[in-house]
C-alpha cells in the first residue's frame, strides 16, 4: 500500500490534500528535475506533521523509523518485500567484472568476425561451384549436339561416362526434346522420362544456364545446372549436371571448428589477462577500502603499502599523507581539548575563523589557584615526588574547572589559570567560578589526607570584569589566552590568599549578592592599583542544582 493511501485511510490526510501533495511533487520534479519523497512534500506543505506521518508509517508497515530522512523504502522491502528484494545485492569483485567484460568483448568480436568471414567464404565457394558446374555443362553441351542429332546413344554415354571422373560431379544427364533420357551416369535410367527434381532454393538464370539447389534422397545437397543443346537455332535436347554442395558445408564445418578452437584459446588468454589485471587493480583498492575503514574507526596511523608507479600508487601516497595529517590534527585536538574542554573544542573546530579567536573583549571571570610554600616544599623533596604531587594537583584542578564550564588557560609553575565566560559566554560565569573554587578546595582537602599535605595549601583568587581573549603569539607558536587588568588582579589575589582561602573582590560579591556568604578581609594594596582593593573570603555558597559544563 502506498504512503498516501495509508495516510488517507488513517484520517491524517483527505483525498483532496493527497492530490495537492502529489501535484506539488510532480511540479517539483518538472521544475528542478529532482524527485521529492511524498512524506517530505506533505510536511513541507504543512498538510501533516512529521511525527504523525512517521507514526503512521511505523504502525502500518511495522517498522521503526525516527524521521522521514531514514531509508524507509529499504526497511519496508527488508520486512515485506519478496525474497529477491530482501536478499542483499551480490557483491561481485572487480577482477571478476573485468574478466566477464573481457570475455564478452572477445566472444562477441570473434563470433561476429567469424560469421562474416564464413558467410563470405561460403558465398565464394558457391560461386566457384557454379563456375565448375558451368564449365562441365558447357563441355557436355558442345560435344552432345551431333550425337543427339544422329541419335548416337553410344557416343552420348561415352561422353557422360567421362563425367564420373570429375571430382564433385554427381551426375550428368542428356535428354532429347521429349525429356527422354538419352544418356545418364546411371545407365539403368537411359530411355526413361526425366523426373523434375524439387528445388530447395529459387531458380537462378545466368545467360543460357539455369541452376538451383536440391536435396537427394540420401540427404546430399546438389547444385543442378541446366542448359539447352541448340543446333542451328533449333533445340535438339537438354543437358543436366549435378555438382555436390556438401563439400562446402564440410569446409565450413572445419573452419568453424578451427575458429571455435581459436576462440576458446583467445578467451582463455583474455580471461587470464583480465583476471590478472583485475586482481592487480582490485588488490590495492581493497587495501584502500581497509585503510578507509581503519581511518573511519580512528586508526589514523594505518598506512597503505603500495609500491606502484601509477595513479593507484599516487592515491596510496596521498592517502597516507591524509592519515598523517589527520593523526596530527587528532593529537592537536586531543591536546587542546585537555585545556579548553570538549564544548569549546567543538566550537573551535567548527568555525576556526570566528572573531573570538582573533581577538575579542567581553565579560569573564578569572580564577587563579596557587600553592602556598611550594618552593620550600620542592627544595626538600626528590624531583619525582614533586612532579607526582603537581600532576595530582593539576588533574584535580583541571577537572573541577572543566566540570563547571570553564577552561584551563595555562599552568604557570604551581599556579592554575581558569577562565569562565569566554570563549563560551554564560550569564552565570561568576557563580560557576566561585562554585569551582569551593568544590576544588573540598577535593584538595580530601586528597591531602592521603599524605600529600601541599594539596591543602592552595590559595585561590577570583575577579570578574572585562578581558581581551584570542590567539596570541607568533606564526611558530600561538595559544588561546586572556589578558587584561581583570587577569592581573585575580593573580594578585591568589598571591594574597592563605592556604584554603578563596579571596574575591567586591565586584564578585556584588554580582552574586546573597547567593554567597563572605568574610571581609579588608582593603588590600595591589601592585598596579592606586587605591586599595576590597577583598573578601568566601565561606559558603547556597546550594542549588550544580551548574555543570553541560547545562
Amino acid at each position: 500500500m502506498q504512503l498516501g493511501q495509508v495516510l488517507v485511510d488513517r484520517g491524517i490526510l483527505s483525498d483532496r490534500q493527497l492530490e495537492t501533495a502529489l501535484d506539488a511533487q510532480r511540479q517539483r520534479l518538472i521544475e528542478t528535475g529532482q524527485a521529492v519523497r511524498l512524506g517530505h512534500m506533505i510536511t513541507e506543505l504543512g498538510l501533516a506533521s512529521e511525527a504523525a506521518v512517521v507514526a503512521a508509517i511505523n504502525e502500518n508497515f511495522r517498522i521503526s523509523v525516527a524521521s522521514l530522512s531514514d531509508n524507509i523504502r529499504e526497511l519496508i522491502l527488508h520486512r515485506r518485500g519478496s525474497l529477491a528484494e530482501r536478499l542483499p545485492a551480490p557483491a561481485i569483485p572487480i577482477w571478476l567484472k573485468l574478466s566477464i567484460g573481457a570475455l564478452l568483448i572477445v566472444t562477441v568480436t570473434i563470433v561476429s568476425f567469424s560469421y562474416l568471414v564464413i558467410s563470405r567464404q561460403k558465398e565464394r565457394l558457391f560461386d566457384q561451384t557454379v563456375t565448375v558446374g558451368t564449365v562441365s555443362l558447357n563441355y557436355f553441351v558442345n560435344n552432345a549436339r551431333i550425337p543427339l542429332i544422329d541419335d548416337d546413344i553410344l557416343s552420348l554415354n561415352t561422353l557422360i561416362k567421362e563425367a564420373t571422373e570429375t571430382e564433385g560431379l554427381r551426375y550428368a544427364v542428356v535428354t532429347d526434346t521429349r525429356e527422354l533420357i538419352r544418356a545418364h551416369t546411371d545407365v539403368d535410367r537411359i530411355g526413361t522420362i526425366l523426373a523434375s527434381p524439387a528445388p530447395t532454393a529459387p531458380l537462378v538464370t545466368r545467360g543460357k544456364i539455369t541452376y538451383f539447389s536440391l536435396v537427394t534422397g540420401s540427404g546430399e545437397q546438389i547444385l543442378n545446372l541446366t542448359r539447352e543443346v541448340v543446333f542451328q537455332d533449333k533445340t535438339v535436347g537438354t543437358v543436366h549436371v549435378g555438382v555436390s554442395l556438401d563439400f562446402i558445408e564440410q569446409l565450413v564445418d572445419r573452419e568453424k571448428g578451427s575458429i571455435m578452437f581459436m576462440t576458446l584459446v583467445v578467451m582463455a588468454v583474455g580471461l587470464a589477462i583480465a583476471a590478472f589485471l583485475g586482481v592487480r587493480f582490485a588488490r590495492p583498492i581493497s587495501q584502500l577500502v581497509a585503510a578507509t575503514e581503519a581511518i573511519g574507526k580512528g586508526d589514523y596511523r594505518y598506512r597503505v603499502s603500495l609500491n606502484r608507479k601509477d595513479e593507484l600508487g599516487n592515491l596510496a601516497t596521498a592517502f597516507n599523507r591524509m592519515g598523517e595529517e589527520l593523526f596530527r590534527h587528532t593529537l592537536t585536538r586531543q591536546s587542546f581539548g585537555k585545556y579548553v574542554g570538549e564544548e569549546v573544542l567543538e566550537m573551535i573546530v567548527a568555525d576556526p575563523e570566528k572573531t573570538w579567536l582573533k581577538g575579542h573583549k567581553n565579560e569573564a571571570t578569572i580564577l587563579f589557584a596557587d600553592i602556598r610554600g611550594f618552593t620550600a616544599y620542592a627544595e626538600e623533596r626528590e624531583p619525582e615526588m614533586v612532579v607526582e604531587m603537581l600532576n595530582t594537583y593539576f588533574e584535580i584542578a583541571t577537572r573541577a574547572i572543566l566540570d563547571y564550564g570553564g577552561y584551563v588557560d595555562k599552568f604557570i609553575g604551581d599556579c592554575v589559570l581558569g577562565v569562565f565566560g569566554v570563549p563560551v559566554f554564560r550569564n552565570d560565569h561568576t557563580e560557576r567560578a566561585v562554585r569551582t573554587a569551593l568544590d576544588l578546595m573540598d577535593q584538595l582537602q580530601q586528597h591531602s589526607i592521603h599524605g600529600n599535605a601541599m594539596l591543602s595549601s592552595v590559595g585561590i583568587g577570583i575577579h570578574t570584569g572585562r578581558v581581551v581573549s584570542g590567539n596570541i603569539g607568533s606564526q611558530a607558536k600561538m595559544e588561546y589566552t586572556v589578558i587584561g587588568d581583570t587577569v592581573n588582579l585575580a593573580s594578585r589575589l591568589s598571591g594574597l590568599a592563605g592556604p584554603g582561602d578563596v579571596l574575591v573582590t567586591d565586584t564578585v560579591c556584588e554580582t552574586l549578592g546573597e547567593l554567597i556568604r563572605v568574610e571581609p578581609v579588608g582593603p588590600r594594596t595591589i601592585k598596579g592599583k592606586i587605591t586599595p582593593v576590597k577583598t573578601f573570603r568566601v565561606t559558603f555558597i547556597k546550594q542549588r542544582a550544580h551548574v555543570k559544563s553541560a547545562d
